[in-house]
Order: structure tokens, then C-alpha cells, then sequence
């Protein structure tokens, strides 16, 4: 039977966004944009920014199909999820837990949030821009656990979370191609209730989501633990599939 939910398509900044530019809407149902990505394509549907993205880099109008996104809605959404300290405080990580509360895809498949910076040239594909997850942040320690949680979260709920990029990546996803968005197979979740029960215990929840106010509660070192243990669960529920290295 073919999975008839959400297939979206989530864009970041990076150059290599670029090639969606021209893409058909096929394979996916929903064009989600993160920050400034909603200048790639005029068909977005939805557009996901923090508090503080400048109001000058928004779009002027919407159509009623588009949507935005902001923190009234997604703060919520990765509460539902644990929280920013466990899920990791960068929109990229943020959009997917939304779109997996808000949407129920079947897939989430990114492109442009691999998180490698060049030190010349473009870094975004407008130009120059800040590497926001590359910023000293205790939530934001190893981008690679951070993603294998985001990837398993989305596996309970029978979603593929993947991206569509082929080059170095700091996102442990599988790679696929965009015709064929499900290829490398759903991880096994079931493991990842160790780390949940791990998470539970600690309690670095802050339901405001504002935790950098709260910044000194949190053990870097305890973060290092629940990063490596999110990590080996998620290489643990894939073991015929490659997996970024840390």
C-alpha cells in the first residue's frame, strides 16, 4: 500500500540548495524553507524562522497557500520532542521536529543543511552568511547526535528522515535521491528508549524553549553522554547503511 503522508521537501541555505530550484513538485507534498531558503522557490508552503531573523530578510507578502512558522508554533512542537537542549537549538533541527508534530510525514528530506562551511567562497547561497550551527552552544555539540536523534525520532513515527545530498555532511541521514526518497530503508526505533529513559532522568527540559537563559544547568559532559548514546543507538538500528562519522 503506498504511504499517502507528507513527503517534504525541508531547504537550508547552503549552495547546493540551489538545485532545487528547478525541481518539480513531484516527489514532494510540502516545500518547507528555513530562514532565508524561501527565496529558492516561489512555491514554498511554509517557511520556518526564529525570533530574531531580521524582518528586512522576510517575504513582503504571502500567498493564502504559504505559510510561516515561528516560535509560538515550534516551540511547542520540540517540547513534544524533548526539548531544545536534547533536540539541538538550530533551526534545522528544529523544522524537522515541527514538521513531525505538525505534518506526520512519511519523509523529511533535506537539502542545504549539511552544516560544512567553506572557509572562502559562498557558504549560503546568497553569499557569505553566519554558520548558526557552528556557534558555541551546549545543545549543539555534536550536530551528528543531534541528527541521528532527529532521525530516529522521525523512525517511531514511520518517518524517513534522509537527505539529498551526495558530498561530506555533518547530518547522519542516509543519502538518497529525490526519485527515490524511502531507498534506504526506515531504522529500527525500538532501541532508543534507553536514551529517552536517559533524557528523562537528567531533565534539561525548559518549556519556554529560551534555554540559553538557563545555560548553566546544563553539564556539557552530560550532553557528550546523551550525544554519544543517540548516536550509537542510531548506528545500532541501521546497520547495512552508512552513517556520517564523528
Amino acid at each position: 500500500m503506498t504511504d499517502k503522508r507528507p513527503k517534504v521537501l525541508i531547504l537550508g541555505s547552503a549552495p547546493s540548495a540551489m538545485a532545487a530550484r528547478d525541481w518539480p513538485r513531484g516527489p514532494f507534498s510540502h516545500v518547507l524553507a528555513i530562514n532565508n531558503a524561501w527565496r529558492i522557490r516561489d512555491d514554498w508552503d511554509i517557511l520556518v524562522h526564529p525570533e530574531d531573523f531580521p524582518v528586512e530578510n522576510r517575504p513582503r507578502r504571502t500567498e493564502r497557500s504559504q505559510r510561516i512558522v515561528s516560535a509560538k508554533e515550534y516551540v511547542p512542537a520540540q517540547n513534544k520532542y524533548g526539548g531544545f537542549v536534547y533536540a539541538g537549538g538550530t533551526m534545522a533541527f528544529t523544522a524537522g521536529y515541527w514538521a513531525l508534530a505538525a505534518l506526520n510525514p512519511a519523509v523529511l528530506a533535506y537539502l542545504g543543511c549539511d552544516m560544512v562551511y567553506p572557509k572562502s567562497g559562498k557558504s549560503h547561497f546568497y553569499g557569505r552568511g553566519t554558520a548558526d550551527p557552528l556557534r558555541p552552544d551546549v545543545t549543539l555539540r555534536s550536530l551528528e547526535a543531534k541528527s541521528a536523534r532527529l532521525a530516529l525520532m522521525g523512525a517511531g513515527q514511520g518517518c524517513h528522515v534522509v537527505r539529498l545530498s551526495s558530498g561530506h555532511s555533518r547530518l547522519a541521514f542516509p543519502s538518497v535521491s529525490k526519485d527515490d526518497l524511502s531507498a534506504a530503508g526506515l531504522p529500527d526505533a525500538t532501541g532508543m528508549q534507553r536514551a529517552l529513559s536517559a533524557e528523562a532522568k537528567i531533565d534539561y527540559s525548559v518549556p519556554s524553549g529560551r534555554y540559553w537563559e538557563v545555560e548553566q544547568r546544563f553539564d556539557p559532559n552530560v550532553v557528550d553522554r546523551l550525544d554519544r548514546l543517540w548516536l550509537s543507538t542510531y548506528k545500532a538500528s541501521i546497520p547495512d547503511q552508512a552513517v556520517c562519522s564523528v
